[in-house]
């Protein structure tokens, strides 16, 4: 069965180009959010395998949302997706339990690694 995976970035082409590596690659995108509080609640209804989490967003940033996800699933398995430069937010977000990081812009191979690599 493939595994479900939740998408949250608040640009839209950004959340279309995961879309597109992981559906290419037998993964299923069972939801997408556009900012933190949006993930939190989709995150309740869909209890996807994975989350691919962008940090920097409007409402509420990754770094709080993964704090939300976590405190409703402790083993939630969650990646963040970080623009070059935000060295110390990366690091919150693993402190805050995340379980890897991707740097944009994606590249596939090093997606698909990270999620691969999460979900073993």
């Amino acid at each position: 069965m493939a595994h479900k995976i939740m998408i949250v970035d608040d640009a839209a082409f950004m959340r279309m180009m995961i879309k597109d590596i992981l559906t290419k690659n037998g993964y299923e995108v069972v939801a997408e959010a556009a900012d933190g509080a949006q993930a939190v609640e989709k995150y309740k209804e869909h209890q996807p395998d994975l989350v691919t989490m962008d940090i920097t967003m409007p409402e509420m940033d990754g770094i709080a949302a993964l704090k939300e996800i976590k405190k409703i699933n402790s083993n939630a398995k969650v990646i963040m997706c970080s623009a070059m430069g935000q060295q110390a937010m990366v690091i919150d977000a693993i402190q805050a339990g995340a379980k890897d990081f991707i740097v944009k812009p994606f590249q596939a191979d090093r997606v698909l690694e990270a999620i691969g690599k999460t979900l073993s």
